[in-house]
């Protein structure tokens, strides 16, 4: 028995050494070859490299340029790389992507330094649009108008001179971070706003000292004026609103992959929306990776949810499989929910946008249907209760549901360890500690900011793993930006916000990259230039982790490849 055992194992060796060698040489052939690099992998095993060979979609092989060459063939294509930095593509950890696509299509209010220059560009937008339509911008900080706004309520401008500009246009502008509107007088009319209009739960009306709305209307008291808006928009036909979407959807595209992103965490999609995307994937045109959390309320989640579970749809470019809900608000409309009072507003604490009960309801239905959860929270309250349901439905070791806290802004001291002890990831966003720093102090007072705001720090040394993003459009996108402020939290001025706390240039670069894919349960196939995975890379004009601070925000984004094709050159 044993002799024919021996006998078959050899004769069977035998058959797989001649199919081995009959195999055509052009099978280990790649499509695509990039040499003379200066790689850098993000894989512990080869941490640095020359070259990268691709076949189809995904990695061949890593090495020198002696190594690689070997696999070049008659077709395939050559990139030298003439010493330029390679590294896995930029994973933008949470961004609202088709708000991304809107953000480049309406107003952009961010490069206004002051509120007469919004009321020019509103002013220049009524004159070109036809009476009754809507106007509608974003990106407006109050904290961020020089000089300040006068007169003004709790730092907010009066909508007085903004309507005086626009009387025949409903105008909507979305604060920056996303959570307020100002509207101006002849929106707040079609939403009935008066005197006497109460404030809905988990928002606020800003009013003056007459309680006249002033225009500002805070987390869920955005939906008064939204819902007009949306009134509007429904009498677009199914084709017009598609249309719309996909204009937005090709616009994110191209500011993603300018930008050296190959993949994006969408932070909450609807149901439709994610129909375009499968719909796009399935034709090949999705053009940049999408890892969705779903934004649709639980009743919606609990009768369609499971229906929209996808994972690695379309060739990768398409996965499903996260929830996206919000515990508070953010910090610049004083709508993050703290555990101490606003320094600059005694008595208000924030906002509670959405009922512990439902967010630990949906916290039950996801776990028991396999969706990842990630919920808002910004302030130190909001973080902790967060926490708590996290805690009470996944029990005290929850790391391998890979649960997330988007933002994780604020945070008491005693909070900070647990995010390690109960697995949870903190998906925050470099760009906005060095963008909010300028209100934070003010906001908090200089105690609180110093020992809980954008603590990276205390969150890596506890053990918890951070991934990156920019929450575009609350942000701009741009991933050179984000990873100087990552690594140096330096304002415009030249002062650095509570330096001790930032990252180093490699802990920085793999907040970007494998922390992004491991936050997805995509480490297996993205986040590292590593043989087997996709053949997602990005071309950089310097080293972002040897040159001094003040030259990272000259590095060029040279290519973008996505699945081994080359999808931009500079």
């Amino acid at each position: 028995m044993q002799i024919g055992n021996r006998f078959t194992s050899i004769l069977l060796s035998i058959v797989i050494l001649s199919l081995l060698l009959s195999c055509s040489p052009e099978e280990e052939k790649a499509d695509l070859i990039l040499v003379n690099g200066n790689i850098i992998t993000v894989d512990d095993q080869l941490p640095e490299a020359q070259a990268i060979a691709v076949k189809e979609d995904k990695i061949l092989a890593v090495g020198n340029n002696e190594e690689i060459k070997k696999f070049a063939g008659d077709n395939t294509q050559t990139i030298n790389l003439a010493g330029k930095l390679v590294i896995p593509g930029f994973i933008e950890s949470h961004a609202h992507f088709i708000g991304l696509g809107k953000s480049l299509i309406n107003l952009d209010l961010k490069s206004a330094n002051n509120w007469d220059e919004i009321i020019a560009m509103v002013s220049l937008a009524a004159q070109n649009t036809s009476p009754g339509e809507w106007i509608v911008g974003r990106g407006w900080h109050q904290e961020k108008l020089d000089p300040p706004p006068f007169p003004n309520v709790e730092g907010y401008p009066l909508h007085n001179v903004l309507s005086q500009v626009s009387p025949f246009n409903p105008v909507m502008l979305s604060h920056a971070s996303g959570h307020a509107v100002f509207a101006n007088k002849r929106a707040m009319n079609l939403a009935g706003i008066d005197t006497s209009t109460k404030d809905p739960a988990g928002g606020r009306i800003v009013r003056d000292s007459l309680k006249n709305a002033i225009g500002v209307f805070e987390e869920e008291a955005e939906m008064l004026i939204y819902n007009e808006y949306k009134k509007h928009i429904d009498k677009k036909s199914e084709a017009e609103l598609k249309n719309d979407k996909l204009a937005a959807i090709k616009l994110a595209v191209q500011e993603c992959l300018e930008n050296g992103i190959t993949t994006v965490h969408d932070a909450g999609a609807y149901f439709n929306e994610v129909n375009l995307f499968k719909e796009l994937a399935d034709n090949n045109e999705l053009g940049v990776r999408l890892y969705v959390m779903l934004g649709e309320n639980y009743s919606s989640l609990v009768s369609n949810g499971k229906n929209y579970l996808l994972n690695g749809y379309g060739g990768n470019f398409l996965t499903v499989r996260a929830i996206k809900k919000y515990v508070d608000g953010a910090l610049g409309s004083r709508g993050a929910w703290m555990l101490q009072p606003y320094n600059d507003l005694p008595g208000h604490s924030g906002l509670n946008v959405t009922t512990l009960e439902e967010l630990e309801n949906t916290a039950n239905y996801a776990k028991e249907n396999g969706f990842q959860l990630c919920i808002h929270a910004i302030g130190d309250r909001g973080n902790r209760e967060a926490l708590n349901i996290y805690e009470r439905v996944l029990g005290e070791s929850s790391a391998e549901y890979r649960w997330r806290i988007e933002h994780a802004q604020h945070l008491a001291s005693v909070d900070v360890t647990r995010f390690s002890k109960l697995g949870i990831i903190a998906a925050m966003q470099g760009v906005h500690c060095t963008s909010d720093a300028v209100f934070v102090v003010k906001r908090l007072g200089e105690e609180r900011a110093k020992r809980g705001a954008y603590v990276w720090r205390k969150l890596i040394e506890s053990g918890a793993l951070i991934c990156n993003g920019t929450d575009a459009p609350v942000e701009s996108v741009n991933t050179i930006k984000n990873y100087y402020s990552t690594v140096t939290r330096e304002l415009n001025d030249g002062t650095a916000f509570y330096p001790e706390q930032k990252m180093t240039r490699m802990e920085a670069l793999k907040s970007y990259t494998i922390n992004g894919a491991y936050a997805a349960f995509e480490e297996n196939i993205k986040g590292s230039i590593t043989p087997g995975k996709l053949a997602d890379f990005v071309v950089l004009s310097q080293n972002i982790l040897t040159v001094p601070d003040e030259e990272i925000l000259n590095t060029k984004i040279e290519k973008t490849i996505i699945g081994g094709k080359v999808v931009y050159t500079k």
